[in-house]
């Protein structure tokens, strides 16, 4: 085994999708692309893994092209969905069907259980060599992901960022439950985004699940110019908090865009939480004040289009917190990940996606 922290770091790549810009292959065949780089091992895993067949011909013949060339391919799902997710705790919608896309490919698998989600999107590539690298971001492995909804993708040529998520994953195979893994720190590593470094910090759920509610609204409570929203929801009381702080102030500029729709469901079943009462106020509050644009997508049912603005994105003064995590109570106790990457560079690319959003929807 290569010893990791004797590894050089590469680039960080983002990818932005939004609904009707970009083809469904384009995305598979990125994907493909990623895995075609593989020489060692392949692991894969993934809350939602359902595509039609002509984006799964694209993924599969990418990872059967693999295996002939004998690579370890594993794949990891979250398994007993319910069929109405629970929105006001930062469940995604997700109907079944992923176990048996899974169970079709002919590899190694395990169905994670738990009494949370398995809500992860990433795949580690020869975690342990120096090529490693992973995929992950808030971007399930569905037409509707990379067709109807906003979402982004992030690719990290990272000996130690693909380490930890392949700790991960290791944690996720070996127990087969959620609630095992995730208990630890990774170190944080410095990649390039253009010409200028850009550091990583890494964090887990449920392993690190209150860190990671802390650490976000650690950020923005310390936010000195911006915070800049690009959220499906807002769930987080300790968010909430710190949001109503900054726009009480007024001293940073608060804005950005959420999903109208999905977050008024939620704020329907928090009625009937007593203990949530203040988040509908606070929530309503926010989108007031800061003139969030909402996308209005279609109300959830199994069979309905799932066009969501599915993105987990804040970008706080010059660092951008991304990955699989809803800002919810929910996060902290799913199997997540989340990225916060501190760059001006990639803070800027983030910001324009954000306001291409909020022009479009608003």
């Amino acid at each position: 085994m290569v010893d990791i922290l004797e590894l050089s770091d590469g680039t960080i790549t983002p990818y932005f999708l939004a609904q009707g810009e970009q083809a469904p292959e384009a995305t598979a065949n990125r994907l493909a692309d990623f895995i075609d780089r593989a020489k060692h091992s392949l692991d894969i895993a993934v809350y939602d893994f359902r595509l039609s067949d002509p984006l799964k011909e694209i993924v599969a013949g990418a990872l059967a092209r693999r295996a002939a060339r004998g690579v370890a391919i594993r794949i990891a799902y979250d398994s007993d969905k319910p069929e109405m997710p629970q929105m006001e705790r930062g469940m995604d919608p997700a109907p079944s069907g992923t176990g048996a896309l899974v169970r079709s490919l002919g590899y190694p698998y395990r169905r994670i259980g738990g009494l949370k989600l398995m809500h992860h999107k990433y795949v580690v590539r020869d975690a342990g060599t120096p090529r490693a690298a992973v995929w992950t971001g808030s971007t399930n492995l569905t037409d509707d992901s990379w067709t109807l909804q906003e979402n982004n993708i992030v690719v990290l040529d990272s000996p130690r960022i693909a380490a930890a998520f392949h700790e991960d994953f290791e944690d996720l195979w070996t127990n087969r439950t959620i609630e095992e893994s995730g208990s630890f720190d990774p170190p944080p590593a410095t990649l390039r985004y253009g010409d200028a470094p850009a550091t990583v910090h890494l964090l887990f759920s449920p392993g690190r699940g209150p860190a990671i509610d802390f650490d976000v609204a650690r950020h923005v409570a310390q936010a000195r110019r911006r915070v800049r929203i690009c959220s499906m929801l807002l769930n987080s009381g300790a968010l909430l908090a710190a949001l109503s702080d900054q726009l009480y102030l007024g001293q940073v500029a608060v804005d950005g865009i959420y999903d109208q729709t999905q977050m008024e469901d939620v704020l329907v079943q928090w009625q009937q939480v007593p203990h949530n009462h203040w988040k509908i106020g606070a929530v309503r509050s926010i989108v007031e004040q800061a003139r969030l644009v909402g996308k209005h997508s279609t109300h959830y049912s199994p069979d309905s289009p799932h066009d969501f603005m599915h993105n987990k994105v804040l970008v706080v003064d010059d660092t951008v917190i991304t990955g699989s995590y809803n800002f919810s109570r929910s996060a902290e106790l799913n199997a997540e990940n989340i990225l916060l990457i501190e760059s001006p560079a990639f803070a800027e690319t983030y910001s324009r996606y954000i306001d291409h959003l909020m022009a479009k929807y608003g």
